[in-house]
């Protein structure tokens, strides 16, 4: 959802194709039990304590940006989620995937594990997993995230697509993946191109690295 009008509390909802598909079956499954909120919007290089009309000012050029209306692209929206850090925290939680861009031979296997660093004290695995997005899904045979065993968790790594160029989104607090093996995908080329984005689900902290399906033969 998106907040249209900065001056009156106007909100614009829509819904991601499976929110439509359990609405839709109207048995009561379409619950609204989790939310997010993101400044994406906002550049706060504009906030201006020299305004020469006093403080009242300084952050109008912020309350006067255009905001964007709601699309359902996790990609491309709600990159930068707002999320509340223990008192005392002084170094913003970051993950580590243990790689910085991912180059897998055609029908290989790999086992993701991330870690938060700086979080809660220290290095660890968060309580809630994370979510994982593959650009396009169709560089990969498996993509799913185990770990995390809620039905929220179960939905998102059930979710299936036959032969489309969208992205999918897993939860798990380890990701597994398998790279393609159909050949038609690869044309006259011999590298697929797509990114990985991970979201500590509890920290809010976000890497995106580079994935590389390598054709074999």
């Amino acid at each position: 959802m998106g907040y249209l009008n900065n001056s009156v509390v106007t909100v614009d909802a829509i819904l991601t194709t499976r929110g439509r598909q359990l609405l839709a079956q109207n048995d009561g499954s379409f619950r609204i039990t989790q939310f997010a909120l993101a400044d994406d919007e906002i550049d706060y290089t504009l906030y201006n304590p020299t305004h020469p009309s006093g403080s009242a000012y300084y952050g109008q050029a912020l309350q006067n940006m255009p905001l964007l209306e709601a699309f359902p692209q996790e990609t491309q929206i709600m990159k930068y989620k707002l999320t509340t850090l223990p008192r005392g925290t002084a170094r913003m939680p970051i993950l580590d995937l243990g790689y910085n861009a991912i180059v897998i031979k055609q029908g290989a296997s790999l086992a993701i594990t991330p870690q938060t660093l700086n979080y809660l004290g220290g290095n660890q695995s968060e309580t809630s997993g994370y979510t994982a997005t593959i650009s396009d899904v169709r560089t990969m045979s498996t993509f799913d995230g185990v770990g995390i065993n809620t039905p929220q968790a179960a939905a998102l790594n059930a979710t299936t697509t036959v032969g489309t160029s969208v992205s999918k989104t897993v939860v798990g607090t380890t990701i597994n993946l398998r790279a393609t093996t159909v050949n038609t995908l690869f044309g006259s080329n011999s590298t697929l191109y797509a990114t990985l984005t991970v979201v500590g689900r509890d920290s809010g902290a976000r890497i995106q690295i580079p994935v590389q399906v390598v054709r074999v033969s």
